[in-house]
């Protein structure tokens, strides 16, 4: 790691599930020439520890699911201390429940965008210049998610999981760190008719 003089600019883009993030910051990532987008999804624990059986599901999915101190170490810190990032990182492979090696260079004065829930929690929020909130109905999110997410079920079985383990964790995060409020920017996605 080299030690610049000026630094990357860290970019959230939190929301909750099925709200848009990733589409969000493939769309930022097109106006921000030379900019890297990072999904908290590549820094999960793996099965054993995110599923814990000693503990709730929504549980497991607020405090289990992320890997937060790696992410801080080898990407967040070094990048808000003003240093380039080469590095080897572990990412992690849903198909098979393991980590892949993946080579990331990131040189200082980068805009990277880090999409992924809960990124306002406090452990997280001093990283970042700017958090952009995307706030969507319970309903729409549901519907994108019952379209996405087929790897858990049918739209029932999907529908249960986030009843059980997604929507209790979200309103605790909703509850604790109140993310519209310390969200730089907010976008709200309005349902079709109403204003």
């Amino acid at each position: 790691m080299k030690n610049h003089s000026k630094r990357s600019t860290l970019i959230g883009i939190d929301g909750l599930g099925g709200s848009g993030k990733s589409m969000y910051a493939y769309q930022l990532q097109r106006q921000l020439e030379g900019s890297l987008i990072l999904h908290l999804d590549d820094f999960v624990h793996k099965k054993e520890v995110r599923y814990n059986e000693n503990y709730e599901e929504w549980y497991c999915y607020y405090h289990l699911q992320w890997r937060y101190d790696y992410l801080i170490q080898k990407i967040l810190l070094p990048l808000k201390s003003g240093l380039d990032v080469k590095e080897t990182i572990e990412v992690y492979n849903r198909e098979t429940n393991s980590y892949m090696l993946r080579e990331i260079e990131i040189p200082v004065g980068t805009s990277v965008i880090v999409e992924g829930v809960f990124l306002q929690r406090p452990e997280l929020r001093p990283y970042f210049e700017t958090v952009i909130y995307l706030e969507v109905d319970k309903e729409t999110r549901l519907k994108r998610i019952s379209d996405r997410d087929i790897y858990i079920g049918n739209k029932e079985e999907i529908a249960i999981k986030y009843e059980q383990r997604y929507f209790p964790a979200e309103e605790k995060y909703i509850e604790q760190c109140k993310p519209l409020a310390l969200a730089d920017i907010v976008e709200i996605e309005v349902k079709e008719g109403l204003l």
